[in-house]
């Protein structure tokens, strides 16, 4: 596993690590996909629909971005998903599962309102 942890206290859900095997998320270990916000992280079906990803829509404050990450490479999503979400308010951006926590991580650091949904790289 790749250890990416800046240093943010708190109750935050830093992504600690991750790998083929799953995620160390804050204290705690995922083998699935997931679905991480700000202070809180679910397991996550994998499937990239607005049912899928309403815990993103009941949070508070309102997440602005979703990062995908996709898995081992960088994959494309629906188009009407993206303009779906975007009709929400919701801005979208896709990368490889390992550029998703990393980059997570840094908006979090930063108190960007920002949510990843995550593939198994």
């Amino acid at each position: 596993m790749h250890n990416i942890m800046p240093p943010i206290a708190g109750n935050s859900q830093l992504i600690r690590s991750y790998g083929g095997q799953g995620f160390r998320i804050g204290q705690a270990e995922y083998a699935s996909h997931v679905l991480v916000l700000p202070t809180i992280t679910h397991a996550w079906n994998g499937e990239l629909t607005p049912e899928a990803l309403a815990p993103l829509f009941a949070y508070e404050p309102a997440t602005e971005l979703l990062l995908i990450g996709t898995g081992a490479r960088h994959e494309m999503v629906d188009p009407a998903l993206r303009k779906g979400l975007k009709e929400k308010g919701l801005a979208l951006d896709t990368m490889d599962t390992g550029a998703a926590c990393r980059t997570f991580n840094v908006l979090l650091g930063e108190g960007r309102r920002v949510a990843v949904a995550l593939l198994l790289p």
